[in-house]
């Protein structure tokens, strides 16, 4: 017979939740269905946004999508991160890049139990 500590242990590991994160590259405010588009049909998008939560103030953490990663996996800008990411496309710029030391929202929810 189970205990009623360990059967309450193994109901709080079960509702652990689930994590999905999307994040869209070089789309326009209007770029979907459910925040106004005409020509192009999100249906899946805009299901996702009339069941879920819609967030209407939303701003890019830089001009390219290297930044906006960084601040998405770091929780920081990317300026403060002091690694040069806002110019990761330039060529010449060979020490950029996330530490390796440094925490993650992947690394977190890894050693959090997630896969």
């Amino acid at each position: 017979m189970i205990s009623r500590r360990a059967f309450l242990a193994s109901l709080q590991v079960q509702r652990r939740p689930n994590v999905v994160v999307f994040l869209s590259d070089d789309m326009g405010w209007a770029d979907i269905g459910c925040y106004g588009a005409k020509d192009i049909k999100t249906p899946n998008i805009d299901r996702l946004a009339r069941e879920g939560v819609k967030l209407t103030d939303c701003y890019s953490n830089g001009p390219v999508c290297t930044p906006t990663r960084c601040g998405l996996m770091t929780g920081r800008y990317q300026q403060r991160y002091g690694a040069g990411l806002e110019w990761a496309l330039l060529p010449t710029n060979v020490n950029v890049g996330l530490d390796p030391k440094h925490a993650t929202l992947p690394r977190l929810l890894k050693n959090a139990g997630y896969k």
